[in-house]
C-alpha cells in the first residue's frame, strides 16, 4: 500500500466534508471512543493518595494501554485490507476521521465572524471552545491572538502530525498518534490531579510531535508571502516558547502575518507570564483572523504537495 497517498485521500475527505453530523449521531467519533477509554482508566487507576511514583506508574500503564488498543486496532484493520490501490483507498477512508482540517477552519471562522462584527462577547464564547485560557479576560486583540495560536498549534496536532505518522506507519501509526494526542489533551496538563498521573502522556506527546511540529512551521513558512521572515521568526522565537513543539508553528504564523503572538495569559485566577513571539510586531485584529485562515488553507495545499511527492518516491 502507498501510505502517503492514503493520507492525501484522508485529508481530501476531511477537507471536503469533515465528519458528518448524522454519522457522529449514530456511531460517535474515534476520538470520543478514545476519550471514553481514557476516562475509564483514569477514574479506576488515578488515586490522589498514592505516592508520586505510584501515580506516574499508573498513568504510564494507562497511557500504554490506550496506545496499544488504538494501534492494535489499526494493525488488525490493515491486515484485513487488500493490497495495491484498493487497500490504499480503503486506508484513506479509515484514516479520514483522524484528521481535523475542516473542523479547525470552522472553529476559527466561528471566532472571526463575531469578532469582525464587533461582537466581543460572542467572539469570547466562540474562542472558549478552542482554548483553555479565561475568555472573560480577553480583549479584541487577545481573542484574535488566542484563535491564531490555536490555529497554528492545532495545525500540527490535528493535521500534520496524524498525517505524518499515517504516512510513516499506516493505520497503526495514525491511530497511535491520535491516542497519544487525546491522552495529552485529557490528562497531560499540569494540575493537582494530573501532575504525576499524566506526566508520561505529556512526555510521549512531546516526543511524537518533535518532527511534525517543525514540519508544520516549515509548511507555514513555505505557504507564506514572506517565507524568509517566517523562517527568521522561527529561528529567533520558537525555542523560547513554553512548549518544545508549539513554538515552531506559532512563530512561523507570527512571522508570516507580521503579528505578535503568545505573551502573558490568564487561566482562572492564575496569570502565566509567557514570553512574546515576534514581540516587535503589532497585535492581531479581526481582519488578521481571515488572513490566518487563508495562510492555513495555503499550508494545507503545501502539505498535500509534500505528501504527493512522498507518495511518488
Amino acid at each position: 500500500m502507498n501510505w502517503p497517498a492514503a493520507m492525501i485521500i484522508a485529508l481530501a475527505l476531511d477537507a471536503l466534508i469533515g465528519w458528518p453530523a448524522p454519522l457522529y449521531a449514530h456511531i460517535g467519533h474515534p476520538v470520543t471512543w478514545l476519550g471514553a477509554l481514557i476516562a475509564r482508566l483514569e477514574a479506576r487507576n488515578n488515586h490522589p493518595d498514592d505516592s508520586p511514583a505510584q501515580q506516574f506508574g499508573a498513568g504510564l500503564t494507562a497511557s500504554l494501554t490506550v496506545i496499544a488498543a488504538a494501534s492494535g486496532t489499526g494493525l488488525v484493520l490493515m491486515t484485513l485490507l487488500p493490497g495495491g490501490w484498493p487497500g490504499t483507498i480503503l486506508t484513506g477512508l479509515l484514516a479520514w476521521p483522524l484528521v481535523a482540517a475542516r473542523s479547525m477552519y470552522t472553529h476559527v471562522a466561528d471566532v472571526a465572524r463575531p469578532l469582525g462584527a464587533g461582537d466581543l462577547p460572542g467572539a469570547r464564547q466562540a474562542v472558549s471552545m478552542i482554548v483553555g485560557r479565561d475568555p472573560a479576560a480577553l480583549d479584541q486583540a487577545g481573542v484574535a491572538r488566542a484563535a491564531l495560536e490555536s490555529l497554528a498549534e492545532n495545525s500540527s496536532d490535528g493535521i500534520v502530525a496524524p498525517l505524518f505518522w499515517g504516512a510513516v506507519a499506516g493505520l497503526p501509526g495514525i491511530a497511535a498518534y491520535k491516542a497519544i494526542n487525546t491522552l495529552d489533551s485529557m490528562i497531560g496538563h499540569r494540575s493537582d490531579r494530573y501532575e504525576y498521573f499524566g506526566k508520561a502522556a505529556a512526555r510521549i506527546d512531546d516526543a511524537v510531535n518533535l518532527i511534525p511540529a517543525r514540519l508544520t512551521g516549515l509548511l507555514f513558512a513555505l505557504a507564506s508571502p514572506r517565507p524568509l521572515t517566517a523562517l527568521r521568526s522561527i529561528l529567533r522565537d520558537a525555542r523560547h516558547h513554553r512548549s518544545p513543539n508549539a513554538g515552531w508553528p506559532e512563530a512561523a504564523m507570527a512571522g508570516a502575518l507580521h503579528l505578535r503572538l503568545s505573551g502573558p495569559r490568564s487561566y482562572g485566577d492564575r496569570v502565566s507570564p509567557e514570553p512574546w513571539v515576534n514581540a516587535d510586531a503589532p497585535d492581531p485584529g479581526p481582519a488578521d483572523l481571515r488572513r490566518g485562515l487563508r495562510l492555513y488553507l495555503r499550508m494545507l495545499v503545501a502539505l498535500a504537495a509534500v505528501l504527493g511527492l512522498w507518495a511518488l518516491t
